[in-house]
């Protein structure tokens, strides 16, 4: 009688826990997007990160051959207008030793889109759940191009994130790589569950810019100031993009990773500090990307990207608690309402000033 309680009250257990881990997640997120909407959004009408960017317009097209199960979406050939958006996180000096980004949406609009994809420089990110990303937040400490002092030196796994995500002076925002770090569903037409990463490479083989050099991997990770003397603008690398575009298209490709599910995954498969082996993962070409307009400083500022923006079947992995690798998924998924504060601030009090070329570097 006792052997055949134990497993039942273990169960009970396990079940209480899971569902107080996700009413705390549910409460975390919640508090966290309010108090985002309240002072970031509203106030300063910024986005959540990464404000300093520029986005284009163009197409994206499905190549023909897709040799992997399908989903339904990625339909060979098929064709649909998108944008782009490249940006740098915290900092608003394109020559500051940064993490950069690339956000796509398939569709040539500020909002809605069937699909919307965000991405960044390095195959491993600097935190790697909720409760490791309120860590990061509250260590931020900004002083002159230094932040994250603290945090860096808690955390060595920050340190790596960094020193693999970090660029200094690319010579544009065409030529680097871009992760996805974290994965999402992918449930084909064979209903097979599997998981999916996804990266994009410039178009042409070309070396990637900016990577850290052997002065810049000495240099501690928190500092992310110009270097001393430096000639470059505050905005040299938005500006490249948009004489770049003037010339000529931007092509890129978009590639994914899979990982077919199993009972016995281990854990770190989903933690995005840990890059899957390309051996056993290797990158397949999914759809080709080609940027043919700038948008101006409004429209670029206007734009939305959202994880509600991904087609059935390709959404993010469900999440049980703020120490979850998939909570930081659900942490961006829920957290739309300080995106859409941000637009109705900005119809309310107007448009933030764009970054001017003389001004306080390092800030």
């Amino acid at each position: 009688m006792r052997s055949n309680r134990i497993p039942v009250f273990k169960s009970i257990t396990t079940a209480v826990h899971r569902l107080f881990g996700r009413v705390l997640l549910w409460v975390a997120t919640k508090a966290f997007t309010w108090a985002l909407t309240i002072f970031g959004s509203i106030l300063y009408r910024s986005k959540m990160s990464h404000n300093n960017g520029i986005a284009a317009t163009g197409s994206i097209r499905f190549v023909d051959k897709l040799e992997f199960p399908l989903h339904p979406f990625f339909e060979p050939g098929k064709t649909l207008p998108c944008r782009v958006r490249h940006a740098a996180a915290s900092f608003m000096d394109d020559a500051m030793r940064v993490v950069r980004s690339m956000s796509i949406k398939m569709a040539d609009t500020n909002y809605k889109s069937p699909m919307d994809i965000e991405l960044n420089t390095g195959e491993t990110a600097l935190f790697w759940s909720i409760a490791s990303f309120f860590r990061f937040a509250k260590y931020k400490k900004t002083r002159f191009g230094m932040q994250y002092e603290e945090y860096y030196r808690k955390y060595p796994t920050g340190v790596e994130g960094a020193q693999v995500g970090m660029r200094r002076n690319p010579t544009s925002f065409s030529n680097l790589r871009y992760y996805s770090q974290t994965p999402f569903l992918y449930r084909a037409e064979d209903n097979v569950l599997r998981y999916i990463k996804y990266r994009t490479i410039p178009a042409e083989d070309v070396p990637e810019s900016g990577i850290l050099d052997d002065y810049d991997m000495k240099i501690p990770s928190e500092n992310q100031r110009i270097l001393p003397g430096e000639t470059l603008s505050r905005n040299y690398l938005k500006d490249e993009y948009v004489e770049r575009l003037r010339i000529k298209p931007v092509h890129y490709k978009l590639q994914i990773q899979l990982h077919e599910a199993s009972d016995d995954d281990d854990a770190e498969i989903f933690n995005c500090c840990r890059k899957w082996d390309e051996a056993s993962h290797p990158w397949i070409d999914l759809a080709e990307i080609t940027m043919n307009r700038p948008l101006d400083w409004a429209e670029s500022t206007k734009m939305i990207f959202s994880m509600k923006n991904l087609p059935k079947g390709l959404g993010i992995i469900t999440s049980y608690s703020i120490f979850d690798y998939n909570s930081l998924n659900f942490l961006r998924k829920h957290s739309d309402l300080a995106r859409y504060a941000r637009v109705w601030a900005i119809k309310i009090f107007g448009m933030p000033s764009e970054i001017p070329d003389n001004d306080y570097r390092n800030c």
